[in-house]
């Protein structure tokens, strides 16, 4: 399995970490029509999915696995 989406959501989570922080700053005060608030809340819920889904199916692939080694011992 490939880990691409894990670390797709780290950097988005970092992306959003940025836009917070910029928006603190006062750097910026908003991404088109969107408040900088709601546009680093959007991408950082997006990283956070990626990566407990990723997570979820990697634990779900090892319990498997390993029932399947229990029943090939049995």
């Amino acid at each position: 399995m490939n880990r691409t989406p894990r670390l797709i959501g780290y950097a988005l989570m970092a992306t959003a970490a940025a836009l917070a922080l910029a928006q603190r700053r006062g750097a910026i005060d908003s991404i088109g029509p969107f408040p900088v608030a709601a546009a680093a809340l959007l991408v950082g819920m997006v990283g956070l999915t990626l990566v407990f889904t990723d997570l979820m199916v990697r634990g779900l692939y090892a319990q498997v696995d390993a029932a399947k080694r229990d029943e090939e011992d049995d």
